[in-house]
């Protein structure tokens, strides 16, 4: 995989970039100027970052994975450690599909009706392949969601509870072990 270099990554104006930040030459960034990311997160081939004017935020050692998709209106904030895997999407926006208006920002404003909400993902947060995250839906620390879930919005999923399924239900406790991996490596 080959990353922008520190030179491209500057060139996009970002609203904040970190330290040791990779960009995959593959990845589409759209908004850069909403989009903050701090030291360490990783972004892959194939990913599409769409920020709206609420923005994106990666916080310190996030990584997303290939064909993953961040889209919306409203902001979407990724914690430290929190991971995204291939083919993940997710969304702070959503057209209505009531069939009382219009979809597709290729039609006029007020002929559609867009529901936003953030997305928010606590520490320690991941996201298996193939899910979809809709808006409003925040994830506690230490959620995992398992492959190819269904993520409803405007619900908080718990503290270190494992989840997963259409839509997701929860399956398990997580272990929390990471925390003191975690202050080791910021020792």
């Amino acid at each position: 995989m080959a990353y922008l270099t520190k030179e491209q990554l500057q060139l996009l104006n970002f609203k904040y970039l970190g330290n040791n930040v990779k960009i995959s030459d593959k990845a589409s960034i759209y908004n850069p100027q909403n989009i903050y990311l701090d030291d360490n997160c990783r972004i892959d081939d194939f990913c599409i970052l769409s920020a709206g004017v609420n923005g994106i935020h990666i916080g310190k050692y996030v990584h997303i994975a290939a064909y993953a998709c961040l889209i919306g209106a409203a902001e979407i904030y990724l914690n430290d450690f929190s991971g995204i895997s291939s083919r993940v999407s997710i969304y702070s926006s959503n057209d209505d599909y009531s069939g009382e208006f219009l979809c597709h920002p290729t039609v006029p404003d007020w002929c559609r009706n867009v529901y936003t909400a953030p997305v928010f993902f606590d520490k320690h947060a991941i996201v298996g392949s193939g899910s979809v995250i809709l808006p409003g839906a925040k994830l506690c620390v230490g959620v995992v969601i398992g492959a190819l879930s269904l993520v409803p919005g405007n619900r908080k999923y718990d503290e270190f509870m494992v989840y997963a399924g259409i839509p997701v239900k929860q399956i398990k406790k997580r272990k929390q072990d990471l925390i003191s991996l975690e202050k080791k490596l910021r020792e």
